[in-house]
């Protein structure tokens, strides 16, 4: 349970803003900047040369992904989703064939069925990439999601690529709260262009 001051509240409050702020922004305005955003995710040269893509699947106002997991499908790239697993808090993914291949899970979110067959292991990370999900990203890769730490656990061990996928009012100018577990993303993927994350 959060805290009611500091750190903990710092993030709370930041996550209620930046949902209000989201759901505030019309259809129209999300889908044309989420087209966008697909189409400079598929300029990118690692997402061109990668041959796996693990994507998260959009649920509500999210970033959609549905339009890139089946475009990345018909490029003839291997796409994988996460299958939140609840007690470990972490997310384990599984390839697909098609969106037909998935079920409503934790939350109404649409999952694969897990199947050892189509588990990813970590060695298959190497040369592919993650669409990562955010509710605000700040300029150096850090990123508020929805407080589960999920996906930070999963990328503490990922050895790929990690491209946060957002609209432009969910970038911060301001550096967002972070701590010790947090894991930064390699670029950030707008409607209004890709920046590669440079950590000194």
């Amino acid at each position: 349970m959060p805290s009611s001051c500091g750190f903990d509240a710092d993030k709370t409050a930041i996550r209620q803003q930046y949902l209000i702020m989201r759901r505030a922004t019309s259809s129209v305005v999300r889908e044309s900047a989420d087209e966008l955003i697909r189409k400079q995710l598929e300029r990118l040269p690692e997402y061109q040369k990668a041959e796996l893509v693990l994507s998260y699947v959009s649920f509500g106002d999210e970033v959609d992904t549905h339009a890139i997991i089946e475009s990345a499908l018909a490029a003839g790239k291997q796409v994988a989703v996460p299958l939140s697993v609840k007690k470990e808090k972490s997310l384990r993914f599984y390839t697909i064939t098609s969106t037909a291949d998935l079920r409503p899970g934790m939350l109404g979110i649409m999952e694969p069925v897990p199947d050892e067959e189509r588990l990813v292991t970590p060695e298959m990370g190497k040369g592919s990439v993650c669409l990562v999900p955010g509710l605000v990203f700040d300029g150096e890769g850090f990123r508020i999601g929805y407080g589960g730490g999920y996906y930070d656990r999963f990328l503490a061990f990922y050895m790929g690529e990690k491209l946060g996928l957002a609209r432009t009012m969910q970038v911060s100018s301001n550096p967002l709260p972070r701590g010790a577990h947090d894991v930064h993303v390699d670029t950030l993927v707008t409607e209004q262009g890709s920046f590669r994350i440079s950590l000194i």
